[in-house]
C-alpha cells in the first residue's frame, strides 16, 4: 500500500503547540511515517528536545514509523556533533539532510531527505550503494525527472517520497534574516521565529506576496499542492506521499489524500477539498509542471 508521511516539523511553534500538534498525530492512523527533528535551525533544538522526545515515544507506541532528521545546513562544531551523535546512534532510523549526514550514515540502512540536491540516475546509484533506502526527492523537480528518478529508484529496491503539500524550502542561510526583520540578531534572536506559525510573508517593494522567512530558511510564499496530479505519480513509482506541517488540520489533510489513493474521492473532489482546507493560503504546482514553481497550472 501506498504510504503517507508526515514531514519534520520546519516551524518554532511553541511546546504546548507541539505537543498538542504531535498528539493529534499520533492518534491519527493515516499517517504510517512521520519525520520528527529540527531541520533549520540548532538553537531550537535546545528548547524544544524534551517535547520532541516524548512525541517520538508516543509515536512509536501509536505504531507510527518515526524517522529523525538532521539538519540541513551545519555551520559550527556543536551543529556538526550534534548530527554525528544522531547518525551514530544505530537504533534510530535517521533522514540525511546534508552531505555530513550521509558520511554518518554511509554503510547502514537509511533515509535522504528532500535538501540533499539528488537530480540524476547517478547520483541516485551512489546514494543507494552507501545505504539509502528511501528517498524523498527535492521539491523543484518536475514530473519528466520525477519519472526517471522514481523509476530508478525503484530499480534499486529503494522507496521512492514526493512532497505534495508544503511551503517549499528555496535557500537557508548561516545568518538569520527573520531575526534581524525583528531589529535583532542571530545570537540574540529571542527566538523570535515563534511569533509565525508559518513564517513572516514577505512582500515585494510593490505589495505582491513573494516569499516566506522562516528562520534561517526562506520558503516560497504559496503552498506547494499535489492532488490531482496523484495517479500520475503512482504510475511513475512514487510509494510514498510526504505532507510538510502546517498550521491546519494535518489529519484532515492525510485522509484526503487516503480517499483519494483508495478510490474513495475522485482527484477532482479531493483537489477541491485540499484548496477548501488550505483557506487562504495560495496554492502552487508549477514545479510539476516545469514552469515557474509559484503558479497554479491545471
Amino acid at each position: 500500500m501506498l504510504e503517507i508521511a508526515l514531514g519534520p516539523l520546519t516551524y518554532n511553534w511553541s511546546t504546548a503547540k507541539r505537543a498538542a500538534f504531535y498528539a493529534a498525530v499520533a492518534a491519527e492512523p493515516t499517517f504510517d511515517v512521520v519525520y520528527i527533528g529540527e531541520t533549520i535551525c540548532a538553537k531550537r533544538q535546545a528548547i524544544n528536545g524534551p517535547v520532541m522526545a516524548e512525541a517520538a515515544a508516543a509515536l512509536e507506541a501509536a505504531g507510527r514509523t518515526v524517522v529523525h532528521s538532521t539538519l540541513s545546513l551545519a555551520t559550527t562544531d556543536p551543529e556538526r556533533r550534534a548530527i554525528a551523535d544522531l547518525t551514530g546512534e544505530p537504533s534510530l532510523k535517521v533522514e540525511a539532510n546534508d552531505a555530513g549526514a550521509l558520511r554518518g550514515l554511509s554503510g547502514r540502512p537509511h533515509y535522504v531527505g528532500p535538501h540533499i540536491n539528488c537530480y540524476n540516475t547517478g547520483t541516485l546509484e551512489v546514494l543507494a550503494a552507501r545505504g539509502a533506502m528511501s528517498i524523498c526527492l527535492p521539491w523543484e523537480l518536475d514530473r519528466k525527472s520525477i519519472a526517471i528518478l522514481a523509476k530508478r529508484g525503484r530499480e534499486l529496491g529503494m522507496d521512492v517520497e514526493v512532497e505534495v503539500l508544503g511551503k517549499a524550502p528555496l535557500a537557508i542561510s548561516a545568518r538569520c534574516h527573520h531575526a534581524r526583520a525583528y531589529g535583532m540578531t542571530k545570537d540574540g534572536c529571542q527566538y523570535v521565529c515563534d511569533r509565525d506559525n508559518e513564517g513572516m510573508a514577505v512582500d515585494t517593494l510593490d505589495g505582491q506576496s513573494f516569499l516566506t522567512l522562516n528562520g534561517l530558511q526562506t520558503q516560497a510564499h504559496a503552498v506547494t499542492l499535489l492532488v490531482a496530479e496523484i495517479p500520475t505519480l503512482v504510475d511513475m513509482g512514487v510509494n510514498r506521499l510526504r505532507l510538510s506541517p502546517l498550521d491546519l488540520d494535518m489529519g484532515a489533510a492525510a485522509r484526503i489524500y487516503r480517499q483519494l489513493l483508495d478510490g474513495a474521492l475522485t482527484p477532482a473532489a479531493a483537489e477541491e477539498q485540499m484548496i477548501a482546507l488550505l483557506g487562504e493560503r495560495e496554492p502552487a504546482n508549477g514545479f510539476f509542471y516545469g514552469v515557474e514553481g509559484a503558479t497554479w497550472a491545471a
